[in-house]
């Protein structure tokens, strides 16, 4: 695992997640699968657009994750 990536949810964070962090962890692992820092720029757009996916799999992930027995949104 990439070891840039953090854990974004409680108790490893105080509070939800920002976009800034949850954007920041997922260009770190399409660097990490894609094998690219920065993409040439035939590939951005699907470099891009795999961040943006990865992203909104995190928040949807984050949202509904349960913290010992609390809705993680709770938290």
């Amino acid at each position: 695992m990439c070891r840039s990536i953090k854990t974004l949810r409680p108790p490893a964070i105080p509070e939800k997640a920002t976009e800034e962090e949850i954007r920041a962890a997922a260009l770190q692992y399409v660097r990490k699968v894609s094998g690219f820092r920065a993409p040439a720029a035939h590939n951005r757009e699907v470099f891009d657009a795999a961040v943006d996916a990865v992203a909104e799999a995190t928040r949807l992930l984050l949202d509904g994750v349960q913290v010992r027995g609390r809705a993680a949104a709770a938290v």
